[in-house]
């Protein structure tokens, strides 16, 4: 049976799971405790899925490169305070079950830390379903293509049978960079005028959209 796509990637943070509010508060506590500028909430949102020194970098200005350790180590403590409560939007796990069982392969490209990401999929026993995923602290920063470049070659799949979702710009700048078609999902990071901007092949307001499109669409 010909299927238009093989391979979906997914974002994590603010696509999978309910968590860009509890980044976005952990980066500004952090910058409390070092008594640094601290960021709105726009500033903070944004940077969202970006590798952790790329999103410091943009979101936190005054902060010195020699501070870095200092900074990424209250944002792990505030955010792993968090994390325990954080749950996947509706739907996701049946959705991951039923892309699996129709014969797709499933991958992770996220901004979050290997160690970071290890700990979530083994939280929400999701990490089975998963066939390959690339982390922050070990490719370039999205929006470089180089995770989804490394993922295809790992699994044998080309570009175009390969599909991108995410909840930012820049998941679907770097599916643009690797030549790989993407949908943007409005219900988490950044909003969906910016999405459209991009020029995904679809924008969804809901993860029950998100479902149904994939369903009609892979």
């Amino acid at each position: 049976m010909n299927t238009r796509f093989d391979l979906i990637v997914f974002d994590w943070d603010g696509t999978l799971m309910d968590s860009t509010a509890a980044i976005a508060r952990s980066i500004q506590a952090s910058c409390r405790d070092l008594g640094l500028p601290v960021p709105d909430d726009e500033v903070a949102r944004h940077v969202i899925g970006l590798g952790l020194a790329e999103a410091l970098h943009y979101a936190v200005p005054a902060l010195q490169p020699q501070d870095y350790p200092a900074m990424s180590a209250r944002y792990r403590h505030h955010y792993f305070s968090l994390c325990e409560d954080l749950a996947l939007f509706p739907g996701v796990a049946d959705l991951l079950a039923w892309l699996t069982g129709e014969g797709r392969l499933l991958a992770v490209a996220t901004g979050k830390s290997r160690l970071g990401l290890a700990h979530i999929l083994e939280h929400s026993g999701l990490g089975p379903l998963f066939h390959a995923t690339r982390c922050a602290d070990e490719c370039f920063s999205k929006p470089h293509p180089a995770m989804l470049e490394q993922l295809m070659d790992e699994l044998g799949v080309a570009p175009e049978k390969t599909l991108m979702i995410g909840d930012t710009t820049h998941d679907l700048q770097m599916a643009r960079n690797a030549g790989v078609a993407s949908v943007g999902v409005g219900f988490g990071a950044h909003p969906l005028a910016r999405l459209r901007a991009e020029m995904p092949l679809a924008c969804v307001e809901t993860p029950g959209e998100l479902a149904a499109w994939l369903k009609a669409n892979v």
